[in-house]
């Protein structure tokens, strides 16, 4: 009886006539395994993304000269304290973060994956953990950045009525500016290093210091990366859901999309045309 090629008794099957290792066959179970936990991750972290936003945009916001409306996200609840308000912010601001940047992030920990399993280790779980957690620990801390600086700006546009009714003039100034940013060539070597693939140019340590230390190199450029992008949404509001939507849309348009820096000027062009036409409601013109 011939059995060549059955992979009978070799530990060695076949698919498609192409022999199928044990070894790819826990590649692609360990593929199947991340995608599936990483799109449990985003659908979980949208849902209550959405549910925050839905419940906050439920209640009235504050009007305020100048014809806008101030976000409740900047306002402390009746009986709550200020710690609890900056904690319910921090925690939905990080969960908002990954749904945003997940479907962005996800190519570049399987391209660590890829990069970590050349060494031959088998930890790839954990270390790919590790670098999820420093990475949106990176966003969490813009979190505790922009709070303080929204609550401050918040009280000051309150207590003073010629400095709430430039802010719709200052929101068209700062989505001109991003638009801007969009063009330049340190945009462009912001999304380069995000697009790129870790451990082309060097071997990644597959230990749990090189892989959080990787993390937080990875958060780093991307804040720097979606700087302009990030700023649109604190203008236009962190509770708006189409906002939200229309930067997760742009984030992941130029990060993954063949032709990332000609998409990126394509939002900035868009970007920069929303600035205007704030910037020519509020001056009055038109």
């Amino acid at each position: 009886m011939n059995i060549v090629g059955t992979g009978v008794g070799t530990g060695v099957g076949t698919s498609g006539g192409r022999e199928v290792s044990p070894g790819m066959v826990s590649r692609r179970a360990s593929q199947r395994i991340f995608f599936g936990v990483s799109a449990l991750l985003f659908i979980a972290s949208a849902a209550l993304a959405i549910a925050w936003c839905g419940s906050m945009s439920a209640m009235d916001g504050m009007p305020m000269p100048g014809g806008w409306t101030m976000s409740m996200a900047w306002m402390r609840m009746p009986g709550q304290s200020w710690p609890g308000t900056a904690a319910s912010f921090l925690g939905m601001w990080t969960v908002m973060m990954v749904a945003m940047m997940l479907p962005s992030l996800m190519p570049m920990l399987w391209r660590y994956r890829q990069a970590i399993g050349r060494t031959g280790k088998t930890r790839l779980g954990g270390l790919t953990v590790l670098v999820g957690s420093s990475y949106f620990l990176v966003w969490a801390v813009l979190g505790m950045i922009a709070f303080p600086l929204g609550v401050a700006s918040a009280a000051a546009e309150m207590q003073l009525p010629a400095l709430a009714r430039a802010v719709p003039l200052a929101a068209g100034v700062v989505m001109l500016i991003a638009g801007a940013l969009q063009f330049t060539s340190w945009k462009a070597r912001q999304l380069a290093c995000c697009r790129g693939t870790p451990g082309r140019s060097r071997t990644l340590s597959a230990d749990g210091g090189t892989a959080w230390r990787h993390g937080l190199r990875l958060g780093l450029h991307c804040n720097s990366c979606c700087a302009p992008l990030t700023a649109v949404l604190l203008v236009i509001g962190v509770m708006d859901l189409r906002a939200m939507a229309a930067v997760t849309a742009a984030i992941t348009a130029e990060r993954l999309a063949p032709a990332g820096a000609r998409i990126a000027r394509i939002i900035g062009a868009i970007v920069a045309g929303a600035g205007l036409i704030l910037i020519a409601q509020a001056a009055g013109i038109g």
